[in-house]
């Protein structure tokens, strides 16, 4: 492989490095996603059970303090805090605070959603456009293969092989850089639309038990 890439042209050894480059680049994006969901999931699992503990939802929300660590204490934050700022003084309650709540923990899912996909695109791009750059180096290797046929006027196998392969190997670290890439952009990308899921759902119990409250 090193003898390959050695004799190769100035454009194929740049094709080269520029795929293995973009393959350990997804490789990193892969590994950061992964602690990121894995992070994600206890945190929705231990603050779900926290929350239908049975505990007072103020007593909660105390505990968490004004600096909400993980995504669903984040959105729980920012509806219990949009309800605290619907009170008057009086004790009763601002028109509009049900849509006021929905919007904040709308806002709040939307944050850690785009936080949860930043980096994806990474894995698109790199997927859909490392074949056609390694077929690139492929062709440009292939056309000075000829080229060196005919300066030698030999169509020795022992003179074209030598450029076709190290041509080839372009295409093939080209579908080593993408097709990690496809496959595990679908995978994360199902896993976030899960995890985004989750979050909404949980919003959508949280709001229906604020209402309850609002209508008793």
């Amino acid at each position: 492989m090193w003898a390959l890439f050695m004799r190769a042209t100035i454009t194929v050894k740049l094709v080269m490095i520029m795929l293995i480059v973009a393959s350990i680049w997804c490789w990193g994006v892969i590994y950061d996603k992964w602690r990121q969901y894995q992070k994600a999931r206890r945190e929705a699992d231990l603050f779900d059970r926290a929350f239908w503990s049975g505990e007072p939802l103020d007593t909660l929300y105390d505990k968490i303090g004004a600096t909400p660590q993980g995504p669903s204490e984040k959105i729980f934050a920012a509806g219990m805090e949009e309800w605290r700022r619907s009170h008057k003084q009086d004790g009763g309650l601002i028109a509009g605070a049900t849509a006021r709540i929905d919007r904040s923990m709308d806002v709040a899912i939307a944050k850690e959603a785009g936080k949860l996909q930043k980096g994806l695109p990474v894995l698109a791009t790199v997927g859909s456009t490392a074949p056609f750059v390694g077929l690139f180096g492929t062709v440009w290797g292939i056309m000075n293969a000829f080229i060196e046929i005919a300066e030698q006027q030999n169509t020795n196998l022992a003179v074209v092989a030598p450029g076709i392969a190290e041509a080839l190997l372009a295409t093939g670290l080209g579908l080593l850089a993408a097709i990690p890439a496809v496959i595990y952009y679908n995978k994360l990308s199902a896993d976030s639309d899960r995890i985004v899921a989750g979050y909404e759902a949980f919003a959508d119990e949280f709001a229906t038990i604020l209402s309850r409250q609002l209508d008793s």
